[in-house]
């Protein structure tokens, strides 16, 4: 098996001015895949979501090794297979997921594959689950972006990495399962397990946090309260189901939220990546009850607690990364769910772009006009 060539969107420098389609920090460039190794596959790409998780490496507050092939929210075609990927042919349709598990290492044997150490590992270091890199650009290595780098037409990515999927499911839909669903739905789902009746708000309506209001919804949660400086953003949120809103601009949001929960919400979910967001949270969560967030702010963000009220009120305080899903099993459940229409994830599709108009299309997610943008290919 061949190299292959491909185009794709790759970052050479973090922190570039914005408007990002001036400065164009994101380059259209033609670079060569490898064949995929042992344990690997290459995917034809139909299509990739603009997630704040790849914003935060364009802008500098997730540093990431330099310079990487972006993009790790989509779906596409297999293409090709590498050595000893026997559980998927040619033509299978596939979700990327991007925290590959090995399967072996602690977390993964705890059933938590969201936490694989040698996937975080391997993340860290822009390289693929098995060791090394396969995108090359003018001879030089380019580093994988959570082991996906699906801003491409192509991309060579672990079998760990991809979940198959009914060939029947829109590609541009599908991509959202990979992070904005799973990550927001199994927050709710997985690492809070609501029960029908608990109340629950959540603080910052972007792919994920709009995500876990459907979640909430689906659960049998009530109240279901969302909160965000957006008033388009609440308006959307309302036409999901039975929401209640609150804009985060009021002074007296907090309150709101616990006059409409008597009290404070049994369950508060922090979607925002804000230490800010996550103080409101706390908040309008009531004694006894549990704030959880999976907002990723810079690394060197902080959060203040009052101790007494932690111990004294049995407050929780948890984070949830990708949900603390199983993907194999929670992609599958949420497609389920979309089908059966409890979870209506087409509602979060902003629209559709080229790779080409990338670099504009995250100005407009930076400025909040958009829920989800995906490029289609």
């Amino acid at each position: 098996m061949s190299a292959v060539t491909t185009r794709a969107a790759v970052l050479s420098a973090m922190g570039a001015a914005r408007p990002y389609g001036d400065s164009r920090p994101l380059s259209i460039e033609t670079v060569t895949l490898d064949a995929p190794g042992p344990g690997e596959v290459r995917v034809a790409i139909k299509a990739a979501g603009l997630c704040h998780s790849d914003l935060s490496v364009i802008n500098g507050d997730r540093p990431r090794p330099m310079p990487m092939a972006l993009g790790h929210e989509a779906a596409g075609v297999v293409e090709a297979l590498g050595e000893g990927v026997t559980d998927l042919n040619i033509g299978d349709h596939v979700v990327m997921v991007f925290m590959p598990s090995c399967g072996h290492c602690n977390p993964c044997a705890e059933g938590r594959p969201a936490l694989c150490e040698p996937g975080a590992a391997a993340n860290g270091k822009g390289e693929l689950l098995g060791g090394g890199k396969r995108i090359h650009s003018h001879g030089h290595p380019l580093n994988h972006h959570l082991g996906c780098s699906a801003f491409a037409e192509r991309a060579v990515v672990s079998r760990r990495s991809l979940v198959k999927i009914d060939p029947a499911l829109s590609f541009r839909e599908a991509a959202l399962f990979g992070c904005a669903v799973l990550t927001g739905v199994g927050a709710v789902v997985n690492t809070a397990q609501i029960k029908a009746g608990q109340s629950a708000v959540v603080v910052g309506l972007g792919g994920v946090g709009l995500a876990s209001v459907l979640g909430a919804l689906a659960s049998g949660a009530s109240p279901v309260i969302a909160v965000d400086l957006s008033e388009d953003k609440l308006a959307l949120a309302r036409t999901l189901g039975p929401v209640q809103t609150v804009n985060a601009a009021d002074a007296d949001a907090a309150d709101q939220v616990r006059a409409l929960t008597s009290g404070g919400a049994d369950f508060v979910f922090e979607m925002a990546g804000s230490v800010r967001a996550l103080e409101a949270a706390w908040k309008m969560t009531r004694r006894g009850g549990t704030t959880i967030t999976a907002g990723l702010p810079p690394p060197d963000a902080a959060l203040p607690v009052n101790v007494v009220s932690l111990v004294g009120e049995e407050r929780t305080l948890k984070g949830s990364y990708i949900g603390t899903c199983v993907p194999s099993r929670d992609i599958p459940r949420y497609v389920a769910l979309y089908r059966q229409g409890r979870l209506p994830v087409d509602k979060l599709m902003s629209g559709t772009i080229p790779l080409d108009d990338i670099n504009a299309g995250f100005d407009r997610l930076h400025a909040g006009e958009v829920v989800r943008l995906v490029v289609t290919f």
